[in-house]
């Protein structure tokens, strides 16, 4: 494998990390306006709300079994279109029916998508030898903060949902079809490209080549940590996407302007700590900077449930941009790495996938979870159970260890080329 395909390999797949990140965004933030476009009674919206990461946990159970039979390039290449599309049904609909259906086509293919995208980033991690994970949901990141700053445009220029939509899907559908022709699925030193076709190629030991003698069993106590760690991470993001407005303005007393101001902070504190995470990584080792950004989140919900006021608060909020955004990629990194290691290279992929599930699974218990705490007891008594949670990721950081000879604390894996 040529260091040029390694880094055609990276350079698409941030694409569609970006892509992914923007389309997401572009759902999420217009909830409001796809309720009032549906007529969905507030009774009925957390139903929906809750639909679609029960159905994206089916499809990343799906894909686990899928790429035992085809690359998780293949995956990936037909999933994000899917998802597009589906994106697009829900603002082309105006009946029940049809976001009901769109919706349930948007959670399937994402559960695909985000196992398949992970897949490869982590075994493009293994082709390169080195840390390059964080990069990849950094530009999830950056895709989100364009996505979110396109809806916050149509929902300020009261452009319907479909008008709004549709140059993202006309823009992002070909550029992903056409960078797809690129993905790069590597195990170490010997990667699967899936080509223009989509089968893969290579020695015969990539995922999804149908090599029996690889097998894809993972024990789930090899990953039992990792799973864990992913869902406290997952509670405290949706700890700050769905409550921090309400937090700022209801507990803290800012105003209805300056509410806003958390969550951006939070999505562009994220994208700078990625952006730099794993130069991190590579100097200090992936434990170091999972502890780390356990203990700046741990310490950053803290602010947020000590804050005497507003600005204050926001600090917090920054903090946990900043400690929480390492911890997720790290632990797909991880969770890859060990199942590779153990089990070969089809048990690295769907280590992958299974984890992905974790992902969906603190989404749905986070907000709920603050909510009824909040309500029960008080928001700031509620934000120190996700700090808890952040913190005990402390007592797995032994999980994201790696051998000497591999990326991380200073010993980056010798390899032949250099790959950029």
């Amino acid at each position: 494998m040529t260091d040029a395909r390694l880094r055609h390999g990276r350079a698409s797949l941030a694409l569609s990390f970006l892509a992914q990140g923007a389309t997401f965004a572009l759902l999420v933030t217009r909830i409001p306006a796809i309720q009032d476009r549906y007529g969905i009674s507030d009774a009925l919206l957390p139903a929906f709300l809750a639909a679609v990461p029960v159905l994206a946990g089916a499809g990343s159970v799906v894909a686990e079994k899928v790429v035992a039979r085809v690359p998780p390039a293949v995956v990936l290449r037909w999933s994000q279109p899917v998802v597009l599309l589906a994106l697009l049904g829900v603002g082309a609909g105006d009946a029940l029916w049809q976001i009901a259906v769109a919706l349930g086509v948007f959670g399937l293919a994402v559960g695909g998508l985000d196992a398949s995208m992970n897949m490869l980033g982590v075994s493009l991690q293994r082709a390169y030898g080195r840390s390059i994970m964080l990069g990849f949901h950094a530009a999830y990141s950056l895709g989100g903060i364009a996505g979110a700053s396109l809806a916050w445009g149509g929902a300020h220029w009261e452009l319907s949902l479909l008008v709004s939509y549709l140059p993202v899907v006309a823009v992002l559908l070909p550029a992903a079809l056409v960078a797809s022709r690129w993905y790069v699925h590597g195990h170490a030193g010997q990667p699967t490209a899936s080509g223009g076709g989509g089968r893969g190629t290579g020695t015969g030991t990539g995922s999804g080549s149908g090599s029996e003698e690889t097998g894809a069993s993972v024990p789930f106590r090899l990953l039992l940590p990792l799973c864990l760690v992913m869902s406290f991470a997952y509670i405290g993001d949706s700890t700050v996407s769905n409550w921090s407005a309400k937090y700022l303005q209801d507990v803290l007393g800012g105003s209805e302007e300056l509410a806003t101001v958390p969550y951006n902070a939070y999505m562009v504190t994220t994208l700078l700590g990625r952006a730099v995470g794993d130069l991190g990584v590579r100097r200090f080792g992936p434990v170091a900077v999972v502890r780390a950004g356990s203990v700046l989140a741990g310490a950053g919900f803290a602010v947020v449930a000590l804050a005497p006021g507003a600005w204050t608060g926001i600090v917090g909020f920054t903090m946990l941009g900043l400690g929480l955004c390492v911890i997720v990629p790290q632990t797909f990194a991880a969770a890859g790495r060990r199942a590779f290691e153990a089990h070969g290279p089809a048990a690295g992929d769907a280590a992958v996938a299974r984890l992905n599930i974790f992902n969906y699974v603190g989404f749905l218990i986070g907000s709920p979870l603050v909510g009824a705490l909040g309500d029960a007891w008080s928001y700031r008594g509620a934000m120190l159970v996700p700090m808890v949670m952040v913190l005990v990721t402390l007592g797995y950081a032994r999980s994201f260890a790696t051998g000497p000879a591999r990326y991380g604390g200073g010993h980056e894996r010798p390899r032949t080329v250099d790959v950029g």
